[in-house]
C-alpha cells in the first residue's frame, strides 16, 4: 500500500491544500509533500493526527476490502470544483488510487486551467471531448482541439489551460494515479 498516495487522495477529496492539512496537524507543508510522494514515513501518532484531520481512522484507512466492481454510474462519480482555477474535476472511478491508472473528466471554464502537476514517474493521456486547450509539458506547449489527444511521460511539470471562449472538457488519465 502506498500510504502517501492514499493520504493525498483523502486530502484532495476533503478539499484541503497541503498547507491547510499541515497547519491542522502542526506539521510543515514540506513534510506533507514528502509524505504524499512516499519520501517520508510518519510515526503512528503523526499518521493518526493526519487521518483525524482528514475525517478517518487508522482502521478505515488500512481497510483494503477488495472491490470487484467493473462498471460504474453517475452516483459513483466524485466531483470537486475549483472556482479560483476555473475547473471542475470528476473522478470517474471510486477509489481509483488503488488502481494502476486514474481517469478523470476535467471541465475547464473559459480561461480556466488545471493545477500544475509536479513531475513523477508515470504516464499521462488525454482526449479533448469539447473545446480547445493548451497543454504545457515542461517548456513545450501544444494547442489541442476537440477530437485530438495527448500522451507523454510525466517527468516534467504539466498542466492544461482552456483557450476556447466556451467550456472545454478533457478525459484525462494518469498512471499511476496522480490527482
Amino acid at each position: 500500500m502506498d500510504i502517501g498516495e492514499k493520504v493525498k487522495r483523502l486530502r484532495i477529496k476533503t478539499g484541503l491544500t497541503q498547507e491547510e492539512l499541515a497547519n491542522r496537524c502542526e506539521l510543515s507543508k514540506g513534510f506533507i509533500s514528502q509524505l504524499e510522494r512516499d519520501l517520508a514515513s510518519p510515526s503512528i501518532a503523526t499518521l493518526t493526527d493526519i487521518l483525524e484531520s482528514l475525517g478517518t481512522t487508522l482502521k478505515d484507512f488500512f481497510n483494503d476490502t477488495e472491490n470487484d466492481r467493473i462498471a460504474f454510474g453517475k452516483d459513483d462519480v466524485f466531483i470537486r470544483e475549483d472556482p479560483e482555477l476555473g475547473h471542475v474535476i470528476r473522478w470517474l472511478i471510486p477509489n481509483a488510487q488503488k488502481n494502476r491508472m486514474e481517469p478523470i473528466l476535467i471541465t475547464l471554464a473559459p480561461n480556466g486551467r488545471s493545477q500544475a502537476q509536479d513531475p513523477y514517474k508515470g504516464e499521462v493521456f488525454g482526449y479533448i471531448i469539447k473545446g480547445a486547450v493548451l497543454l504545457r509539458a515542461g517548456e513545450r506547449k501544444f494547442r489541442l482541439r476537440k477530437g485530438e489527444s495527448f500522451y507523454h511521460l510525466a517527468n516534467t511539470e504539466y498542466s492544461l489551460e482552456n483557450i476556447s471562449p466556451h467550456e472545454s472538457e478533457v478525459l484525462w488519465v494518469t498512471t499511476p494515479p496522480n490527482f
